[in-house]
């Protein structure tokens, strides 16, 4: 196997990250959403663990991409 092909292959196979932040960040503001419609005064104090529960999400997300980048680019 050729070194571009395996440079290829591993870059994409790091950006399956993308689509599992895509995925994650659905599932935190759908069950927020669901939870703050069911229960409205507890939104309010939920509204903190949503923020950091995005933040970490996107950062694995992020954190693919880069290393899909240094793969290919490095």
């Amino acid at each position: 196997m050729e070194i571009e092909a395996a440079k290829q292959i591993g870059a994409g196979i790091a950006a399956i990250a993308l689509g599992g932040a895509g995925v994650g960040i659905g599932t935190i503001f759908g069950h927020y959403l669901a939870g703050a419609l069911r229960n409205p005064s507890a939104a309010a104090g939920q509204f903190t663990n949503l923020l950091i529960g995005f933040a970490l999400t996107e950062f694995t997300g992020l954190l693919g991409f880069v290393v899909a980048m240094i793969i290919l680019f490095g």
